[in-house]
């Protein structure tokens, strides 16, 4: 079914209006006819319109003024019809974004090709705005390495919450990766091109976290030698990362939530309240409803900050994630020490898949830097490795073993841990899965990759 596009057309010459507005219905676009800019702006604010054709000279406010209330607030084409061509209306309709310019006695074909148009240019333009937005969007998650059914849904969520200006509460362990999740959903957000701008609640001592906040001004106390704009203030138009929220003091908090309710901030010393405009986004590893019960946490606050929660998977439940990431960290510190250490050997590859990571993807980058720094080989083998995370009892012939070893992409090393995974369970293909970390259809796509029957 064809869309209908919808003209507003605006003058008082009742016989221009109605044979503008007769030819564009016989062409199929359906009018809405009125007299004056002021009756324009009202037809705006109750009907959807897609182009505006305005008269210059209108009782009231002109056609230029209209022009620039649709840019601001509309956002549709604007055609301007004007009784003589000047060089100042021109400049004036270009500084007033005016799509087009007409001189009467207009032609009513040339009205509809303006029409048809300001359309097209306008469907470009959105189509283009939409390819940019999905791209920064798709940008914003690639940091996170991982396809595990928990990682595909994170980033799917990351993706829809980015773009609503709302408070965020990002929750999971200790080195999950909480603040690449914030960093994510700023990239993500219309804010993207304002500052991202992180503290750690519990790294600032007590004393010194309201102004480090709020802001200071010269004198406030003796080492406030000078003004301090606060991080709320140095993060306007952007996003303000408040990692550990839960190890905020509790007066601290009451301070917090009135600063965020009055979207204002008073610097420490100062008498004056400044506004400012940051989106919040909030994480920690506590349980903050446990929190709120014991009394160490506000019960405002808390639904203040967590407006949208985000968590963020453990290590342990993402499967085969963890190659993934251990071939980035590899990769990176590689690149960094200067040492020519490629990937993991198999049995190095099997240990980290069978450890259960309390430390999360830091402890896995640490071990990853550290069996880099110690390889004696092109490949990390579980020699280099930390004593806990090895599965197997060290042998007189392991280093000969892992020496004559042949090397293993990581697609080679997955297909082997699938069909160890498959065989582990007897074919049972939805436990299987969950081992794995996907879900049957993407293990049934693996296997089809792989040239495995399961």
């Amino acid at each position: 079914m064809a869309v209908t596009h919808r003209v507003l057309v605006v003058d008082e010459d009742d016989d221009i209006r109605d044979g503008i507005a007769g030819a564009l219905e016989a062409r199929g676009f359906e009018t809405e006819s009125v007299t004056s800019v002021e009756n324009a702006m009202a037809r705006l604010r109750s009907t959807a319109i897609d182009v505006v054709i305005t008269d210059l000279d209108t009782p009231g406010a002109d056609g230029l003024t209209l022009s620039r209330h649709v840019s601001d607030s509309v956002g549709v084409p604007v055609i301007l019809m004007v009784a003589e061509p000047e060089i100042d209306t021109a400049i004036a309709a270009i500084r007033a974004d005016v799509y087009d310019y007409l001189v009467k006695p207009v032609e009513v074909r040339a009205v509809a090709i303006a029409v048809e148009r300001a359309l097209r240019d306008r469907a470009l333009a959105d189509e283009v705005k939409r390819l940019r937005e999905e791209v920064a969007s798709t940008a914003s998650t690639s940091i996170m390495i991982g396809d595990s059914k928990p990682m595909l849904a994170l980033k799917d969520l990351i993706r829809r919450v980015a773009r609503a200006d709302v408070s965020v509460l990002v929750t999971g362990e200790s080195g999950t990766g909480k603040e690449l999740v914030a960093r994510a959903l700023h990239e993500g957000s219309d804010r993207s091109d304002g500052p991202f701008v992180a503290v750690n609640c519990a790294a600032v001592p007590e004393q010194l976290l309201e102004s480090e906040l709020f802001g200071v001004v010269k004198g406030a106390f003796t080492d406030a030698k000078e003004n301090k704009p606060g991080l709320l203030l140095r993060s306007s138009s952007g996003t303000l990362f408040l990692d550990e929220i839960g190890e905020m003091p509790v007066e601290m908090q009451s301070k917090l939530l009135r600063v965020l309710q009055e979207r204002r901030v008073r610097p420490v010393g100062s008498t004056d309240e400044i506004e400012f405009d940051v989106r919040l986004i909030t994480a920690t590893n506590r349980d903050l409803e446990e929190e709120v019960d014991d009394g160490r946490f506000r019960e405002d606050l808390y639904y203040r900050i967590n407006v949208v929660q985000v968590s963020v998977p453990p290590l342990r439940q993402r499967g085969s994630d963890v190659l993934l990431l251990a071939q980035h960290f590899i990769s990176t510190s590689a690149e960094r020490l200067e040492r020519p250490v490629r990937g993991l050997n198999e049995a190095a590859a099997q240990d980290l898949l069978a450890y259960d990571w309390p430390g999360n993807v830091r402890e896995l980058e640490n071990y990853m830097e550290r069996g880099v720094a110690l390889a004696r080989y092109d490949a990390i083998t579980p020699e280099d490795l930390p004593a806990k995370v090895r599965q197997r009892t060290p042998s007189t012939t392991d280093e000969v073993d892992a020496h004559e070893t042949p090397l293993l992409t990581l697609e080679e090393l997955e297909r082997k841990h699938i069909v160890r995974v498959v065989e582990a369970v007897d074919g049972n293909k939805s436990q299987a899965a969950r081992i794995l970390g996907v879900d049957r259809r993407t293990l049934y796509r693996k296997a089809e990759r792989y040239g495995l029957e399961i």
